[in-house]
Formats: C-alpha cells, sequence, structure tokens
C-alpha cells in the first residue's frame, strides 16, 4: 500500500516539476482511497504556505467537510518542514509516510521532533525513507538544473 500511494505522490511531485515548482508531492488516504492530492504551488500561488502538505489538508478539510482528519493518512514525497507538521498534527492526521530526509528542516526527525512533540494537541505516526532514493534524486535533479540555467 506504502508503495502505491507514494508513486501517487510522486506523480504529483514531477507536475510541480514540470510547472517549475520545487517538485514535492503528498497525496492524502481515507480509508484506503485517495481523498485529495497536491503538489507544491509556492510560485503559481506566490504564496509562502502553498506547500504540497498544506493543500492536500486543505482540500481533505473540504471533502470531509471537517477539520479533523484523524482517519487519514499523508503520503508526501519530501520531509515536511515546521510549518507543514505543525498543519499535520493540527489536522490531527493519523500517520504521514514520506520519501526523502530533510537534514535542514525535517520536522519528523531530521531536524525537529514536532509531528511526535508529546507537548501538542496530537501525535502523528510516521515513517519515512519510502523510496527515498527516487524522491531525493528528482529533487537533487530540479535544483541542479536550476543551478545550471542562472545566468
Amino acid at each position: 500500500m506504502e508503495e502505491k500511494f507514494m508513486t501517487e505522490a510522486i506523480k504529483e511531485a514531477l507536475t510541480a516539476e514540470s510547472k517549475d515548482e520545487v517538485p514535492v508531492g503528498a497525496v492524502l488516504v481515507y480509508h484506503g482511497k485517495i481523498l485529495a492530492r497536491a503538489h507544491n504551488r509556492v510560485e503559481k500561488k506566490q504564496s509562502a504556505i502553498a506547500h504540497a502538505e498544506v493543500l492536500a489538508i486543505q482540500k481533505g478539510c473540504r471533502k470531509k467537510k471537517s477539520w479533523r482528519l484523524d482517519d487519514c493518512e499523508l503520503y508526501v514525497t519530501l520531509e515536511p518542514c515546521p510549518m507543514c507538521a505543525g498543519a499535520i498534527v493540527n489536522a490531527r492526521i493519523k500517520k504521514v509516510y514520506f520519501g526523502a530526509y530533510e537534514k535542514k528542516s525535517g520536522s519528523a526527525e531530521s531536524k525537529f521532533k514536532i509531528l511526535s512533540e508529546s507537548g501538542l494537541n496530537h501525535v502523528t505516526e510516521f515513517l519515512g525513507g519510502i523510496r527515498e532514493n527516487e524522491c531525493s534524486e528528482i529533487l537533487k535533479n530540479y535544483f541542479r538544473k536550476k543551478r545550471t540555467l542562472k545566468p
């Protein structure tokens, strides 16, 4: 199951890349079915909060007509940043599966432990490293191209 939904998150990341957005994709799953999907849209929306996870959470909340997503799982190609981890915890998402680790700002386990912080209103389970190499390569290739195209 993890592979299947991570494949869908990767498709979202590739869509982001094709739109010259940082290639991160997310899929929100409810009882084994995709409830919402999203990719980074920071540039298109000119919004610092238009991360894949936040957009997927917003779509999921609208579809469920509830801000509580405690029976949902989120698949994302990159370990969530502090903002996204906060949104995940606030939405009460049950579990997060992510691909690549984010050493600078990863907020599941790499830099911060927001998802498992017992002092918050919810603790979210997580599992990292799902198709890690593939997810990491998508990001590395994107930034490599950006550096090469710089004037």
